[in-house]
């Protein structure tokens, strides 16, 4: 590899001058260094000290077979050598796009039936915004064009996509917002509860901010309500049992479609291939990414209900698609990636065993920690709520950056996780065992009493 010509501050240096990095204070990056990922094996990435860290995040997200999987190698030589580039424009197609349409299709809900490819999340995003608009016109109705959200939630990072996302921070960049998106509050009861409220109750009054924002607006101008099962990048928000059935009732009783964004939920972390299936949805559009190569190569896709597939059949010509639409080296590593997952049974054990061991061995180790709020799990996601009082739930002040602190610490340790605002995540591997299980426990606790210990010093009480 050429790469290993150069040392580490080498490589700094040639980044800081020269690459641009997704959400990040460069300025900070360039007077800390960046960390130099070099290798990867199972359920840890190396780095080019040679430090063995436990990746806690799956990548972003997506490596959920793990690291070195030869069989994903190999089917993307062999489909590079058979057939490395064609488009599926021109009424034509290949046999590893057609192939993992189907297969796709079988994994899914029973009424999504037809897939439409792209290259990542924030892409099939858009897609689905341009078809349900596009669906609602050709069935007559043209003004049925606002999609409704939620507060922190994420759908990508192009401009429609953060217009339909909520997150503050991104949207303050984005100058003026597209129209056509309202956002209702997220299903977050562990900050959003009234004092007495119980969850169920919680989830049926977050469920109903979505009525009243169908109703403020007209139904005849609602096209959809858009959201991920589980809110991922804004924290692993689990809404309550009561939500989404609530939710579902809704949008049928207002002609409204139901989207979801699985692109964090899809390819087995909830313990099923979708979330849809754990957590009983029936959905119109379904958006997944990531975990469908494994992110061993960029790929997304839309998945239709067969009611919005028929008025598309019908409807003449659709002017959308994308270069890379249906790969054929992203759909055969997706199609190898899907073998791998079911032969080796990662979903089986991610909903009977090694899912609910994660959220029952974080809440034994991290739940009486001073700096810990909550910690909750769903399959293979977990969150860890910080706070500077447990009592109380309030959270140290924001200069703190406290999440932060605990993550750069549980770093240096050997464990990768991330900070989102107040929440330390975990998204592993579905490869994680038991034992790597103990693993991360161990190095969060330690990380937690070291931030403790670093915050006290800082002069933030806690």
């Amino acid at each position: 590899m050429p790469y290993k010509n150069y040392s580490t501050e080498q490589l700094q240096r040639i980044d800081n001058a020269h690459h641009l990095h997704p959400f990040t204070d460069h300025d900070e990056l360039r007077r800390k260094g960046v960390r130099v990922i070099t290798g990867g094996e199972g359920a840890y990435v190396v780095d080019s000290d040679g430090n063995r860290i436990l990746d806690g995040m799956a990548g972003l997200w997506c490596v959920n077979v793990g690291y070195g999987r030869e069989e994903l190698c190999d089917a993307a030589y062999q489909q590079m050598r058979e057939l490395p580039y064609y488009n599926t424009f021109f009424k034509t197609t290949h046999p590893a796009v057609t192939l993992l349409a189907q297969r796709v299709a079988q994994l899914a809900p029973p009424n999504l039936n037809e897939v439409f490819f792209g290259a990542s999340g924030s892409e099939s995003n858009d897609t689905a915004i341009r078809t349900v608009r596009h669906y609602w016109a050709l069935q007559g109705q043209p003004q049925k064009q606002i999609i409704i959200s939620r507060r922190d939630a994420y759908h990508g990072s192009t401009i429609a996509a953060v217009s339909m996302g909520g997150m503050g921070a991104m949207q303050s960049q984005l100058g003026p917002h597209l129209p056509g998106f309202i956002h209702v509050m997220p299903p977050y009861d562990f900050e959003l509860a009234h004092p007495g409220e119980s969850r169920e109750e919680f989830g049926l009054r977050a469920a109903k901010t979505v009525e009243d924002a169908i109703v403020a607006v007209g139904p005849q101008n609602v096209a959809a309500f858009i959201g991920e099962p589980i809110q991922g990048a804004g924290g692993v928000k689990i809404p309550p049992e009561t939500y989404w059935p609530e939710v579902q009732r809704i949008c049928r009783r207002y002609d409204v479609l139901l989207m979801l964004d699985e692109v964090i939920t899809g390819f087995g972390r909830t313990g099923e291939w979708f979330a849809a299936q754990s957590m009983d949805i029936e959905a119109d559009t379904m958006t997944v990414a990531k975990a469908i190569t494994s992110g061993y190569q960029p790929l997304s896709a839309v998945l239709f209900s067969d009611k919005i597939a028929r008025v598309l059949a019908d409807g003449g010509e659709y002017y959308h698609g994308y270069t890379y639409s249906g790969h054929p080296v992203a759909c055969a590593v997706a199609l190898a990636n899907i073998d791998i997952i079911e032969r080796e049974g990662l979903i089986d054990r991610v909903r009977d065993d090694t899912g609910p061991y994660l959220t029952t061995r974080l809440a034994e180790m991290l739940g009486d920690h001073p700096l810990v709020g909550e910690v909750r799990g769903f399959g293979l996601l977990a969150a860890i709520e910080i706070v500077q009082d447990r009592e109380t739930r309030a959270r140290f002040p924001e200069h703190a950056d406290a999440a932060g602190v605990v993550r750069d610490i549980s770093i240096q340790h050997g464990l990768m996780m991330r900070a989102v605002g107040n929440t330390m995540i975990l998204s592993p591997p579905l490869i994680w065992t038991r034992e790597t299980i103990d693993e991360a426990a161990e190095i969060a606790r330690l990380a937690l009493d070291e931030a403790m210990n670093h915050l006290f010093r800082a002069g933030v009480s806690v």
